[in-house]
């Protein structure tokens, strides 16, 4: 299946700044920024594909750090207690429940989470 939308940017806005920090002239003549390396200790990521196009289908989620399955579940489905869920979902990924890392992607299956007796879609949550 394909999904024929396409993302809408008409509201993205630019823009730079070539003086560098404390506001100096910028000539380029060893200011405070030449020779300087880019500091990215404190960058943080995370990724989240495109959910799934049909209802009660699931989607794949990439573990951040400081993640725990009940934190995801009770984040994704609004409750904790759908981490053993999550988990079945992802045996042969994750051994140990207890046991997850940054960078793994896992499933985030369907749940009937409003008791309706159909699977609820992830992504909708």
């Amino acid at each position: 299946m394909s999904n024929d939308k396409k993302p809408d940017f008409s509201n993205v806005q630019s823009g730079a700044n070539t003086r560098p920090a404390g506001g100096g002239a910028g000539t380029g003549t060893g200011g405070p920024l030449a020779g300087a390396k880019p500091d990215f200790s404190n960058v943080v990521s995370g990724a989240d594909t495109v959910p799934g196009t049909a209802a009660g289908s699931a989607r794949s989620y990439t573990i951040e750090q400081g993640d725990t399955l009940s934190a995801i579940a009770q984040r994704v489905y609004g409750k904790a207690k759908y981490w053993r869920q999550i988990h079945e979902a992802n045996r042969a990924e994750i051994e140990n429940p207890d046991r997850i890392h940054p960078g793994q992607v896992i499933t985030l299956p369907a749940i009937d989470t409003d008791g309706d007796g159909t699977p609820d879609d992830p992504a909708a949550a």
